[in-house]
C-alpha cells in the first residue's frame, strides 16, 4: 500500500488524534460527562487518526481515490 496521507492532512491527524484519545480517556474515566458511547467513539477515532497519520496510509483514502501525499 502506497502512502496517501501527507501535508496538512497528516498534520491534522497527528494533532486531532491525540486530543481525541485524551478526551476519550477522560470520558471513560468519568472526568468528563459526554456519555460512554461518545467517549469510546472519540477514543477509537483518535487512535485511527493517530495511526493513519503516523504511517501515512489510510484505507479510506485508497477506497475513495484520495491522495494528499505530494510524492
Amino acid at each position: 500500500m502506497e502512502r496517501n496521507v501527507g501535508g496538512y492532512d497528516k498534520l491534522a491527524r497527528l494533532v486531532v488524534g491525540p486530543v481525541l484519545i485524551l478526551v476519550g480517556i477522560a470520558v471513560v474515566a468519568e472526568l468528563l460527562e459526554f456519555g460512554l458511547v461518545v467517549g469510546a467513539a472519540a477514543l477509537l477515532v483518535g487512535v485511527v487518526f493517530t495511526v493513519t497519520g503516523s504511517v501515512q496510509k489510510c484505507p479510506l483514502n485508497s477506497l475513495f481515490g484520495i491522495n494528499t501525499c505530494s510524492r
